[in-house]
Parts: C-alpha cells; structure tokens; sequence
C-alpha cells in the first residue's frame, strides 16, 4: 500500500479488467521466474520503522503532515493514522561498515526527524502500541489525508457490510466495535527486508515463518491498547481485527483473512503471489496501462503493478515482495512480525538475531519445516504475541519449552553461526546478540519493562490507569533517547 491512488468508484467492468490484468502479471512473473531474469548478484537488507507522535505530555498528536513538512525527506512518508509517520532506511549490504554504521545512519535520521518534530509541538516514539491512545483517538477523524487510506477504508467495510469487532482477552478485557480501519494505525512495526535470489526465496519464507513466534516472544512491545492491559504484544491480534474483511457469517465458512499467516510451507515464491490471485477479491481494482507480456518481449522489466497492488492488501506476517531497483527485479522476504521499539539498538539486535537465524536453518541439512508442522508455527505465534517472553513455544527436538530456554540453548548457537557465515565477525555479533542473550537471561523486554511501570507507578501515585499509562510513556521516551536496551530499564 505504498503508492497514492485517486480516488474513485470502482465498477463492475473495473473489477473484471482488474481481475485479467492480475493473470497477466502473473504469467509474466511465472515467465521471469523460468527465465531467471532476477537480480541477485548483491543482496542487500532494508528495514522501515513505524513510530507515533506525540505532544510534551505524551498524549498522541495528530501532526503527520505538519512533522513530514518540518522533516522534508523522501525518506519518510504517512501511515494510516495522523499520529503515525514511517522511515525507509535505505537498503544495504548486512555487513556493510559494521552494525554501528548501521546504528549510527538510523539514529542520526531518527534524531533529525524528532528535532524537527519537536519545532512544530511533537515528539516520535518507537513501541508496538502508543499506551496513552484512546478510543476516541482512532475515528473517522484520525485517518490520514492521503485518498488511498480512505479508498482503502470504504473498500473493507463495503465488503464487510458492518462495523468492526475488535475483542482481545488479557489481564483486561476489551470488546468494542469501529467503523474505520483507524485502529490498525494503532499497530506500529518494524519491518526487515531480505533480498534473496527467486530459488532461495521459499527456504528462507519458510524459515523466517518457523521464527516468527521466537521473534515476538523476545521482542513483544504492545501490551496495552485504550487503557486496557491485554497480550503482552496485543498488535498480533488487533492488527488481525481491525483489517477484517469478513463478516461472522463468512468467517465461520473458513474463507481466509487478509491479515493471514499462511497455511502451508512453500516451493517457490509464486506460490504466495498465485495464493494471493486465487483466494482474495481486489479492494483497489486500479490497472495501469503497461502489458507485462508485451513488455517482457521488448526485453524490459514489466513493474506487474496490479500484481504488486494487489499484495499491498494482503497483510502477510512474512511478505513476498516483487521490486525493480536500477532497472532490474528482484525479490525479498518482508518480516513484518516485530513492533517498533523500543530503542535502535534493540530493534538492530532484533535484525541480527533475525537474519542470522534464517540464514542457518536454511543452511542446515534437514530443515526446520520439513520437522514442524505449520500450525505449530502459526499456534507459537499466538503463544507469544499472548504470553510475550513468557510463552512456552513448541521446536522440533525440544518439544514445548519456555521462549527464553529455547533461544539460549538451540537458536541463539544458530544466529551466531548464520552471522558469521554471512561474513559478520565476533567483535560485531557479540553486542548484538549479546542484547537477545540477556533478554533471555532476565525474561525482560518492552512489554514487561511497560507493564512493571505502570503498576508501579499505579501504586506509588495512586492515579488512575491513563495517568499512569501518560507517566510511563514520558518515562519510556527519555530511555528511549538514551538508547540503552530495554533490559537494562529500571522499573523507578
């Protein structure tokens, strides 16, 4: 969903045009695939970061367009919601310069932005939910002004035909209904992007599938949402709900949600693009005027842009993506599992641990998926989005073992050896992997250092729950800035 769009109303004929032009861009891309004509000669990795606004007393501001106007990069661009912006870090070699070029560019970038921020009364903050968001901060009136976000808001609920039922059990429990998406902009990420060759593609989907629940257990960021204290990463099952296509009846038929992840191992990443054509109607039926085929035989790259829309609005937790950078295609995994924050040096670690981990079960002689079932990945997701690091997820070998057990006796060895192969060396994977250890060795991350906070300032204070929620983001902001990893916050 990275393009404009205008806006319209679509009909009947724009639909079947659409429907065509799909299967066009889908044989093309069959075509490349058998006649190799991807680029994957230097893979590179990218990452984007969501963060939200917000004013000096922690409360969300919604100011996008005057912040994007302050910052004045290409780098950053609107999300859903008027208190959300988003950083396109530009791609690299992983070990390009070192992790602390790395650390340096995105802090550097992240500290302007918030510099300019702060000129126009805002303030950014990375973290899976902003905690004082209220109810009444997510209506109509939030949505950003880009027309494709209100495109896309008609399009789900015409094909829900009611509003929104958002219903999260934790500690607290919330059950509310909406009648915009706006409270998908509540859900906050970090994305990691992977290039790999097209034959490459499905070993490392699958992997970074298997890793998904290990992922958010160590990372889980998000465990408040309008006041409520719910999963320990509760925009598992918001952003779930609140882009839900399907009414109660279809859902009971088993028709598939858009916010899906999988139901199947993989061959080859057509799979999931044929997935994709098969099995979900389009919400923003725009055709450009390019046939793949024809371009194809001129021997130019088609941009398969219906193709490509079209998987814009299918929220897989690992995404397939189809690009062209310098007049050449290619393909990348998109791990969209982990939420923002809390800091950049946890979000690098969470890169590291990440890539390297992929990188050595797709090396290994028999493969993680081909021992796991792939429900049993899918049910570790929801585990740990629960339970955050906490949870107790299942691993071939182990059987069902605590998170923590987990990546410190089998998967933590694992990252370590994917990093080295990828030609990282031990003075730059001990202090990031070293941040995943002693995440492990404490049983602390956001979601529990958050969840501490606020009971202790609800205690200490004896204010009510948003006072104490408002408390902790200030808290949470100032050791943000700090940039020391989340287990070293103290709880004060």
């Amino acid at each position: 969903m990275g393009r404009d769009v205008p806006a319209v109303v679509f009909t009947r004929e724009d639909r079947r045009r659409y429907r065509i032009k799909m299967q066009e861009c889908l044989d093309a891309f069959a075509q490349m695939l058998r006649e190799a004509r991807f680029d994957a000669a230097r893979p590179q990795v990218g990452l984007e970061i969501e963060l939200n606004l917000v004013d000096d007393r922690g409360e969300p501001a919604m100011r996008n367009v005057d912040v994007l106007e302050a910052i004045a990069d290409p780098a950053w661009s609107t999300e859903l919601g008027r208190f959300n912006l988003e950083i396109n870090v530009p791609p690299r070699r992983l070990v390009a310069g070192g992790p602390d070029a790395w650390e340096a560019e995105i802090r550097a970038a992240l500290n302007h932005a918030d510099d300019r921020a702060r000129s126009v009364g805002s303030h950014l903050i990375m973290i899976g939910i902003l905690p004082t968001l209220r109810q009444q901060d997510v209506g109509e009136g939030a949505l950003s002004e880009n027309a494709r976000y209100r495109l896309l808001n008609d399009q789900v609920f015409a094909a829900r035909g009611e509003d929104l039922l958002i219903e999260v059990d934790g500690e607290d429990r919330l059950r509310t209904y909406a009648d915009t998406i706006t409270p998908e902009a509540a859900c906050t990420s970090t994305q990691f992007h992977l290039q790999v060759s097209p034959q490459e593609f499905a070993p490392y989907w699958n992997a970074a599938q298997a890793i998904a629940g290990v992922q958010v257990a160590l990372a889980a960021n998000a465990p408040f949402l309008f006041g409520k204290e719910l999963w320990h990463e509760t925009r598992i099952p918001l952003f779930e709900q609140a882009t839900d296509t399907r009414p109660q009846e279809i859902k009971v038929q088993g028709v598939r949600p858009r916010v899906w992840f999988g139901e199947r191992w993989i061959n080859s990443v057509f799979d999931l693009f044929e997935e994709n054509v098969r099995y979900f109607p389009a919400l923003l039926p725009l055709c450009d005027d390019q046939n793949p085929g024809e371009t194809l035989e001129r021997g130019d790259v088609p941009e398969l842009s219906e193709l490509t829309l079209h998987n814009g609005t299918i929220y897989r937790w690992n995404r397939p993506v189809y690009a062209i950078a310098h007049d050449k295609p290619h393909v990348r995994v998109e791990n969209r599992v982990l939420p923002a924050g809390p800091t950049v040096a946890d979000t690098l670690a969470n890169g590291a641990f990440y890539y390297g981990l992929t990188r050595a079960l797709v090396e290994e002689d028999r493969p993680v998926w081909s021992r796991m079932s792939f429900s049993a990945a899918e049910d570790n997701l929801h585990a740990a989005a629960r339970h955050g690091i906490d949870a107790r997820l299942y691993w071939p070998g182990t059987g069902e073992v605590p998170a923590n057990e987990l990546v410190l006796r089998r998967l933590l060895p694992l990252a370590h050896q994917g990093l080295e192969r990828s030609g990282m060396d031990e003075a730059w994977r001990e202090p990031l992997l070293g941040i995943i250890e002693q995440r492990c060795v404490t049983a602390r991350n956001g979601a529990v250092w958050q969840k501490e906070m606020v009971h202790h300032i609800e205690s200490r204070a004896h204010c009510g729950r948003h006072e104490a929620l408002r408390r902790m983001t200030e808290q949470y902001i100032a050791y943000m800035h700090l940039n020391a990893p989340v287990h070293t916050w103290p709880v004060e």
